[in-house]
């Protein structure tokens, strides 16, 4: 479930239609938001003295990411890598995946700076930074079984058996073992010469689910170059190396949209000395995901399905001891949600494992007899987690509400961190203001919310815009949000409801939606809207809803329930249950809401906003990546046409080459590589608000709502 010239004239357009209202408190404007700039991945250098990070450029300068390291005694941020002299930019989205070779004299990355994803290595005494040149034979497969002709058939049979020549390989992924001495990776197989030929040719019909190619696994050693294949099954996803750098457990969901019909990840182990063989671990569930080894390379701690019935995704940390294959859950009376962040196994003993609780981010330090300690950091939100391999320096980012994302840094995690200097991330205006954590009841439940009022609201009532996240098993948190000041910026208020099915709060707050989308959780959200009105300055007659994936879905549910909005934004939605489950990338996670649907018709129909349609009338407005697979463009054309159809106001506004993530990264102001996308989505959506709130009421509530 889960933007040439035209474009430069709605540029000055809507800078003139926005810029008013954010230059009476100095808020973001529309293009601002292009401005905005994103850290992520920091990790400390072996000796602990500088800090490595990966920083996004704004979407304005293309969205590609690159590294920069800090030196935490001078404090001076320097960026080293940029983006290449010569290179087209068009397909080139910058450096991913920044490591530090264990003797600190090398970064790695992977980059893609000409047809292939290679991993690089920069020497930091000086130099360029160079790929390691990986090639392997390719797994040479059948031409098609599709229609040949009879003489291609009597040349193909005449001929020998293919024997083609090593080909350079796309790398998904790295990990370094402590030693140095190996390179683990991962990479999709590489074509041969003759399907090269066919895919030139077109004869490139595609069997679906019969693909023989996968993601496989490589030693490779650094010191020469020499990449070494393992038998591993496809599709290796992950892998983690024991302390002593022996051996490594990977990780592998298998090929063909295995996990389609049901968890589907298996664990090997495989010694460096044997390559070619490896050992399953049939006692870690069809779900482990983020392994990571203790220090005495005796227990495995990972992520799975929680004990107690929950969505998909929800997990609990666990422990494996290799010798007694036990397997004892570390987790299972947390109040909070495990985030996927993996664990860190803590030298003396123990393992950091980062928690979500409510709108806070933290972590929780679970000692070497079981006990969990709560830790307390600066801010709100705490993420992003690093440390050496002595574990003499920990870093991670924190944020909050009116403070954008800050690197801090620590020798000891239960001391007082300080702040790393790091590259402005924020453009001049970006005024933002404190959240107001907020809690309503709705039946058995204390819901929990995050409230932002503009500075207006101190003299009169404003409107309210309500934000319901995706996920479901989604929830807000109390960090620092460009598209909320945006929003506040027009003078509107915001109130973001963490609504039952929410995580956070526990498995079973998590699971209280299953089989009840649009229900449970939509009584949640009318409840906050009426909390709000009653305790704060809101304008009951103006109200309108944004919400993307789940959130643009519960956009839906609302539209057939009441007209109290005065309009409703969509973005990506589930409309229909059943053509979403057969059209979606997975759908294993929609199975534990309410079956398959032709199973469950009546449920999945009562779960389907298109089934409110007939009851429809509030103007609706859908924003739709054509490229998404999560939440497919046919479900949008599914609400637009029984809109129409309906005689209701509605307008669809699709966006060529988006997925599902990117173009909700866009709109909310984080750097993305399309230019112009969310721009545009900002624009029609402030538009469509000032609209509908330029209108009188319509009148009141519907019955029951």
């Amino acid at each position: 479930m889960f933007l040439g010239r035209l474009l430069t004239i709605l540029v000055c357009s809507t800078l003139s239609l926005l810029t008013p209202a954010a230059a009476q408190g100095n808020f973001p404007n529309n293009e601002d938001l292009r401005h905005f700039r994103w850290i992520n991945d920091p990790l400390p250098s072996p000796d602990g003295h500088q800090v490595l990070y990966r920083i996004a450029d704004a979407t304005a300068d293309g969205g590609r990411t690159h590294l920069w390291v800090t030196d935490v005694e001078t404090n001076k941020p320097r960026q080293i890598t940029f983006n290449p002299a010569g290179i087209k930019l068009d397909g080139y989205r910058g450096e991913t995946a920044g490591n530090w070779m264990p003797d600190g004299s090398a970064v790695l990355f992977l980059a893609k700076r000409g047809e292939h994803t290679q991993l690089f290595r920069l020497p930091l005494q000086g130099g360029e930074a160079q790929p390691f040149e990986l090639k392997t034979d390719p797994l040479v497969k059948q031409l098609p079984d599709a229609i040949q002709t009879s003489k291609a058939a009597e040349k193909a049979e005449e001929k020998p058996a293919e024997k083609s020549e090593p080909q350079p390989i796309d790398v998904s992924g790295y990990e370094v073992s402590s030693d140095g001495k190996w390179i683990a990776l991962w990479a999709e197989d590489p074509a041969s010469a003759a399907e090269k030929k066919q895919k030139d040719d077109k004869a490139d019909a595609s069997w679906v689910d019969h693909e023989v190619h996968g993601r496989r696994l490589f030693f490779l050693n650094p010191q020469d170059g020499k990449l070494t294949a393992t038998t591993v099954p496809a599709d290796v996803e992950t892998v983690a190396w024991s302390s002593d750098s022996s051996q490594l457990l990977a990780l592998s969901e298998g090929p063909n949209q295995a996990s389609d019909l049901g968890p589907a990840e298996k664990a090997y182990l495989v010694q460096v000395s044997s390559p070619e063989k490896f050992t399953e671990l049939k006692e870690l569930p069809a779900t482990v995901g983020d392994p990571a080894w203790s220090h005495d390379g005796r227990t495995i701690y990972f992520h799975a399905k929680s004990e107690v019935d929950a969505p998909p995704g929800y997990s609990d940390l666990y422990e494996f001891t290799l010798q007694s294959k036990a397997i004892k859950n570390l987790s299972g009376d947390w109040k909070g949600t495990v985030e996927r962040d993996a664990p860190i196994p803590i030298v003396t003993g123990g393992v950091f494992q980062p928690v979500a609780m409510g709108v806070r981010t933290s972590a929780m330090l679970v000692g070497a007899k079981g006990t969990a300690e709560p830790m307390q950091f600066q801010t709100p939100l705490a993420g992003y987690f690093g440390t050496n391999a002595k574990q003499t320096a920990w870093v991670y980012t924190g944020a909050g509400s009116t403070q954008p994302p800050k690197l801090y840094y620590t020798t000891d995690l239960k001391q007082p961190a300080r702040a790393v200097d790091i590259p402005s991330l924020t453009p001049a205006n970006a005024r933002s203001v404190e959240s107001k954590p907020v809690r309503w009841q709705s039946e058995q439940f204390t819901i929990e919310g995050l409230l932002y009022l503009p500075p207006q609201s101190e003299g009169k009532k404003v409107p309210l815009i309500v934000d319901v996240h995706g996920g479901p098993t989604g929830a807000w948190q109390d960090g620092y949000d460009p598209l909320v000041s945006f929003f506040v910026g027009q003078g509107w208020a915001v109130l973001r409801p963490n609504v039952r099915g929410s995580t956070n709060y526990g498995a079973a707050f998590a699971a209280a939606n299953k089989n009840d989308l649009g229900g449970g959780d939509y009584r949640d959200l009318m409840a906050g809207v009426d909390y709000v009105i009653k305790n704060f300055p809101i304008d009951p007659d103006r109200l309108g809803l944004y919400g993307y994936s789940y959130g643009g879905e519960m956009a839906g549910f609302v539209e057939g329930k009441t007209n109290r909005f005065k309009a409703i934004v969509s973005g990506a939605p589930v409309i229909d249950q059943f053509s979403e489950y057969g059209t979606e990338d997975g759908s294993w996670y929609d199975r534990w809401f309410f079956g398959k649907p032709w199973e469950h018709v009546e449920d999945a129909w009562k779960q389907s906003p298109l089934a409110g349609a007939g009851h429809a009338s509030t103007p609706f407005l859908l924003l739709q990546g054509e490229a998404d697979k999560t939440d497919p463009l046919g479900q949008s054309q599914e609400m637009y046409r029984a809109l129409r159809q309906m005689g209701v106001p509605v307008d669809l506004v699709t966006y060529p080459r988006e997925g599902h993530g990117p173009l909700s990264r866009g709109i909310g102001g984080y750097p993305v590589s399309e230019p112009w996308h969310g721009f545009d989505a900002r624009k029609r959506i402030v538009e469509f608000f000032q609209k509908a709130f330029e209108n009188k009421p319509t009148g009141g509530p519907k019955a029951g709502n």
